[in-house]
């Protein structure tokens, strides 16, 4: 994938997130770094790159989720 698409595609998900979880983008580009799909979206083995930005927002908050309980 194009480095500049996919850097997009991660600005994106970073204001969608921020947006879910109600905090500052700045915050929300911290929670995306530390999780396991931002490691999955820049592997092209994974596929993740192809998926909505809803889609990958929905992976990092289930993974939130499991790392909590």
């Amino acid at each position: 994938m194009n480095e500049i698409l996919l850097w997009r595609k991660i600005a994106r998900i970073i204001m969608m997130l921020a947006e879910r979880l109600e905090i500052e983008p700045e915050r929300a580009l911290g929670v995306f770094y530390d999780s396991d799909v931002c490691t999955m979206i820049h592997d092209p083995r994974y596929g993740l790159h192809l998926m909505s930005d809803a889609y990958v927002v929905d992976e990092i908050m289930l993974e939130l989720q499991r790392k909590q309980g």
